[in-house]
C-alpha cells in the first residue's frame, strides 16, 4: 500500500480535500471527506474479496479516495465532480508509478462512479461502495434526502 500511503500524504490532494471541505461548510448532506473515502475503499475491498474478482488492491484503494477529490469543482465551477475528480486524480496518479493499465482502471471507475450501468468490475464495485458507504441511519437530514423520497427506510450492509 506504499502508493496509497502516498496519495494519502500527498500536498495536492490534501488541498483538494480541503477545496471539499470549505465547500461543504454548511452542507447538512453527507460529505465528500477522507472519512466518506475510507469508507468507500474498504467496502469496495470487501465487494472485491466477496466476489473473487481479483482485483489489485492498490487499484481499489485509488479508485476510492480519489472518486470524489473534484467535488469542489461542481460546487465552484459546475463541473460534473466525476469528470473533475478524473482529471484530478490522472496528475496524482502519474506521481505514483502507477502502470498505464492501472491508470485506466481507476480513471475509468473514477468517471463511471455514478453510473448503475457499470459493466467493469472496478467501475461496479466503487458504484456500489459509494453508496453503501453513506450512513443514512443515523443522519439528521434523512427527511430532505432525495434517496428516501418515497419512505424507503435506510439499511445497513457493510
Amino acid at each position: 500500500m506504499e502508493k496509497i500511503n502516498s496519495i494519502l500524504s500527498d500536498e495536492e490532494y490534501i488541498s483538494y480535500l480541503e477545496k471539499n471541505k470549505n465547500n461543504e461548510e454548511c452542507r447538512i448532506f453527507c460529505h465528500h471527506d477522507i472519512t466518506h473515502f475510507l469508507d468507500v475503499s474498504r467496502i469496495a475491498w470487501i465487494l472485491n474479496l466477496e466476489e473473487n474478482l481479483n482485483l489489485d488492491k492498490e487499484v481499489v484503494y485509488a479508485a476510492s479516495l480519489l472518486h470524489d477529490i473534484g467535488r469542489w469543482q461542481e460546487y465552484e465551477m459546475n463541473i460534473n465532480h466525476e469528470i473533475a475528480s478524473a482529471d484530478l486524480a490522472e496528475n496524482i496518479l502519474n506521481k505514483y508509478e502507477f502502470t498505464e493499465k492501472q491508470k485506466h482502471m481507476i480513471l475509468t471507475a473514477i468517471r463511471n462512479h455514478r453510473s448503475k450501468e457499470n459493466t467493469d468490475n472496478i467501475s461496479r464495485i466503487i458504484y456500489t461502495a459509494d453508496k453503501l458507504s453513506r450512513p443514512c441511519f443515523n443522519c439528521a437530514a434523512i427527511d430532505k434526502c432525495k434517496r428516501f423520497k418515497d419512505g424507503e427506510k435506510p439499511k445497513l450492509l457493510y
